[in-house]
């Protein structure tokens, strides 16, 4: 276990960004932290840190052996949980990193099924955009994650992917309630409240405005979804959201439209994990099971084939 100690050592004096300020979080002494970093860069053959005037900072070589620390700590977690999965001891946790507008319906929906079944499995969930979902796979710090239109993709291991359409959101009793069919164009000739560009929503429409010479001219650039979706209560404004986070039944003062799929072609929803990345059994099986709803929710037998993102989306 010494070597798990020493990393752990290392991941917290990264993330402090100080020998100092680690040494207080650990409850030693800044010099002793500091022997032992010593010691552990002697032993490694090259130094890990810079040594700044306010700190350190991880150099190549640390970044390099960071990320393994945080691939021998995960798999040491995952056995831990396999060897209490042979001892008949049913538990786990999994880390989600999801977009925010799964966070309502969808996942606890999924979830409380799951715990149904598996009563010591614990879950932690975190908002994330797509880009950020990504960056929490890579630091270990997520196990899976539920990205609308993924930008990067280069560790990202598809588990499932289905396509998800987005739909607009408006007051029951707006003019547009009554068009039909209803056109990205005639959307944005209202006042409308979008997503800022880190999220999927407005890749995907600001690549099918593009497509039919519109602009979009968002009167608000918001990062909650729940805001845009009450928002429009407020103005003879138009949002949108994936259909996977709308109610099935529309709310009593809002509806859910359609929009004409050749104006606004549906993106795709994908579940992933780090490439390479051995899950523990409780998240391998969450992440079954998840793919297999996605799947029957767009109405197919299967998972989807992967669909490459167009390049440059952010």
């Amino acid at each position: 276990m010494r070597d798990l100690t020493t990393f752990r050592m290392i991941e917290d004096i990264a993330s402090a960004g100080s020998v100092r300020k680690a040494a207080a979080d650990l409850h030693i002494t800044p010099s002793a932290l500091n022997r032992r970093l010593r010691q552990f860069e002697e032993e490694f053959g090259a130094e890990i840190f810079e040594r700044l005037p306010r700190g350190v900072r991880l150099n190549q070589a640390g970044e390099l052996l960071l990320r393994h620390i945080r691939q021998q700590l995960a798999d040491f977690e995952r056995v831990r949980m396999d060897v209490a999965d042979l001892s008949g001891m049913r538990s786990g946790h999994v880390s989600i990193a999801c977009s925010q507008a799964l966070m309502n319906i969808f996942l606890p929906a999924e979830i409380a099924r799951f715990r149904k079944r598996h009563p010591g499995v614990t879950f932690s969930l975190k908002v994330r955009d797509r880009a950020a979902a990504e960056r929490d796979l890579l630091a270990f710090s997520s196990d899976i994650a539920l990205v609308f239109e993924p930008m990067y993709l280069a560790d990202f291991e598809m588990i499932a992917a289905v396509p998800q359409r987005l739909c607009a959101i408006m007051a029951a009793d707006h003019p547009l309630a009554q068009v039909d069919p209803l056109r990205l164009a005639d959307c944005l000739a209202w006042p409308h409240v979008v997503p800022t560009g880190d999220y999927g929503v407005r890749h995907v429409l600001e690549l099918a405005a593009g497509r039919l010479s519109l602009r979009l001219a968002p009167v608000i650039e918001a990062e909650s979804f729940e805001f845009m979706r009450y928002y429009v209560l407020q103005e003879r404004a138009v949002s949108f959201q994936i259909r996977l986070g709308l109610k099935t039944k529309a709310e009593s003062k809002t509806l859910v439209r359609e929009i004409v799929e050749e104006d606004l072609p549906p993106g795709t929803l994908f579940v992933g994990k780090l490439r390479s990345r051995e899950l523990p059994v409780a998240a391998e099986s969450f992440a079954a099971q998840i793919s297999a709803s996605l799947a029957r929710s767009a109405g197919q037998t299967g998972v989807a084939g992967v669909k490459q993102p167009a390049s440059g989306g952010g």
